[in-house]
């Protein structure tokens, strides 16, 4: 091969790793990926979030085996109810 393909492909394979570099970063930045999936569970897990603006939210947390409702401030932590453990009520779920 001439130097001057080896010099083009060179160059091409790099454009085509940078081009997946960075469609990897904006998918990992966006929540397409979920590698915490793959991670081990740890004992506390925070299964939802939802906002209700101006700093506040409502999030469902797992705690060993325990779901619960807390209430989120900027200052605060407010237990609201224990919810019980997960059922699976999705598609091809059996649940109760």
């Amino acid at each position: 091969m001439t130097d001057a393909l080896v010099t083009f492909r060179t160059f091409v394979s790099l454009g085509l790793v940078l081009v997946l570099l960075t469609a990897f970063v904006w998918a990992l930045r966006r929540g397409s990926l979920r590698l915490s999936r793959l991670a081990p569970r740890g004992a506390i897990a925070v299964e939802t979030a939802m906002s209700l603006g101006d700093r506040r939210s409502l999030a469902i947390v797992g705690v060993e085996g325990r779901r619960m409702l807390v209430g989120l401030t900027p200052t605060t932590i407010s237990f609201l109810t224990d919810l019980g453990p997960r059922r699976d009520d999705g598609p091809g779920g059996t649940g109760s």
